[in-house]
């Protein structure tokens, strides 16, 4: 009884499944090219140069007035700052500090031997109050 049931269920799966892609096939055509349009000539208002003359003038101000710009930060170098020698050193010993606590060991290496400067009012996992 059960094979019946199963043979007669597949049997019309697949024949839905043919129905329909017949169905899909026929009805699919390509855009043909509409008469309303093909009957009306295209005339042209403007001269080749002024378009492309209107699309350079048009990159110039999306250049200038685009998303990424507009967000920018201005950079104005303060007088009082660092000297460009102290940021590099700073660079530099930062550069080496990082190689250090990345390395194969996490890190404990670096730590042991070096004091964590921890700056006040902060605390780290596993210090105690004072």
């Amino acid at each position: 009884m059960n094979r019946i049931v199963y043979s007669i269920a597949y049997g019309t799966t697949v024949a839905a499944a043919a129905l329909s892609a017949t169905l899909i096939a026929v009805t699919a055509r390509a855009e043909g090219p509409i008469a309303v349009e093909s009957s009306m000539p295209f005339a042209a208002s403007r001269t080749r140069a002024d378009v492309l003359t209107e699309v350079i003038d048009s990159r110039a101000e999306m250049r200038a007035a685009n998303e990424w710009t507009l967000n920018q930060q201005t950079f104005q170098p303060r007088a009082d700052g660092p000297t460009r020698a102290q940021v590099a050193a700073e660079f530099i010993n930062a550069r080496q500090e990082v190689q250090a606590r990345t390395g194969e060991d996490s890190g404990s290496a670096y730590l042991a031997e070096h004091v964590v400067q921890v700056p006040p009012g902060r605390m780290l996992a596993g210090s105690s109050l004072r």
